[in-house]
This record gives C-alpha cells, structure tokens and sequence, in this order.
C-alpha cells in the first residue's frame, strides 16, 4: 500500500475541519472561488498542497510552476484558509485508504471536491470510513492553472 504523508505549513489541530487537496499552481479566481464556496458552508478550511514531485509526474516535467511551499504559503494568506499542509507521496498514492492514512489524524468533517475530479470515488469512499461529508462543488468554468499556462505556451 501507498501512503501519503503531510508537512504542516499552517497548523490546524481541532478536527471537524473540510479539507481540500489540489495543486493549486497559480492562484486564480477559479481557485479562490472555488475554497471560498467550501469556508462559506461553515468549518474551518484547511488545503493539502501537492508536493512537487507528484505534480512533476502527473502534469510533466515543467509543472509545477511554482514550488509546494509558494504554493502553500500564498494558499495561507488568504483570509478564508485556516490552514494548509503539503501532501507528500508516491504519486499512484491516491486511493481511499491512502486519503485515510492521510487525514485520519485531522479527524476532518467533510472532505471537497470539484466536479468532475478523477479521485472523486476515492475521497468519496475516504470520507465515508472517516466519518466526514462528501461535498462535491462544481468547478469554475473556463479557469484552469493548465488553460493559463497553455495560453501562455508554457505547457
């Protein structure tokens, strides 16, 4: 078995927190909109960062732009972000249990995710041997890290 393991940039250790995983490469309104839809239902937010290596093979060997602790810190200021860890691991390491191994000790009260995300059944099945709610938001159209870097002609 895989597992995932987190390095804390922000702590955050009261459970009951929804929790967002992502690479969140460069910061847009899509992301923004996208972690202040999931604070607004009411639990503090805390984000996991994907460290770079796992970006590097899911994305390419130019991704990520930015390093996991930018990532993460730019994640931090806003204000909406109670805290924000980096999720370190082989980078298949993304199945139920692997989620489990990583935020059991968060002890988290719902875990989001966009529409459409190809772990969705995962973190589905994660949350509910957690005990936490599954909420599924939908995704900002037209914004995408990977549209901007493409547009740009950097990917």
């Amino acid at each position: 078995m895989n597992s995932l393991d987190a390095v804390w940039v922000r702590p955050y250790d009261r459970p009951g927190a929804a929790v967002v995983t992502g690479v969140f490469d460069i910061l847009h309104v899509g992301h923004v909109r996208y972690l202040g839809t999931v604070a607004e239902r009411g639990l503090p937010l805390v984000v996991g960062v994907e460290d770079d290596p796992r970006v590097r093979a899911w994305k390419g060997p130019s991704r990520p732009l930015n390093p996991a602790a930018e990532r993460a810190e730019v994640l931090a200021a806003l204000r909406f972000v109670t805290g924000v860890f980096i999720v370190t691991g082989p980078p298949e390491a993304h199945g139920p249990e692997d989620y489990i191994d990583l935020l059991a000790p968060m002890r988290p009260g719902a875990l989001a995710h966009t529409a459409g995300d190809p772990h969705a059944g995962a973190r589905a099945a994660a949350a509910a041997i957690l005990g936490a709610e599954c909420w599924e938001m939908d995704a900002i159209p037209g914004r995408s890290t990977t549209r901007i870097v493409n547009a740009a002609g950097k990917g």
